[in-house]
């Protein structure tokens, strides 16, 4: 509940606006770290936590401000139902 509080205090003090916007602005700079990772076969494993780290704190701001905590629970948990019924479907098929 402290870091619901504190995500809450932020969006008050700063703003709903300008938080989501922080929320693409750090979403922005993970994927800009991936690709780097990804297509120039850099090293930058450290930068990927950091801004793992920011994106996942954006997005406790993002469910805070939309009052959507739970119902992203629930299509989460129907979610990953769906990944593993898909993966154990592909596992069939490719492990002979």
């Amino acid at each position: 509940m402290k870091n619901e509080t504190l995500y809450q205090r932020a969006l008050r003090v700063w703003g709903k606006e300008p938080q989501m916007l922080q929320v693409i602005e750090e979403m922005s700079e993970l994927i800009k770290e991936i690709l780097k990772n990804v297509n120039r076969k850099k090293d930058n494993v450290a930068e990927i936590i950091e801004e793992t780290a920011d994106v996942e704190i954006m997005l406790e701001q993002l469910k805070c401000c939309y009052d959507i905590k739970d119902k992203v629970e629930i299509y989460k948990s129907e979610k990953v139902k769906t990944i593993e019924k898909r993966l154990d479907e592909w596992e069939q098929t490719h492990d002979k």
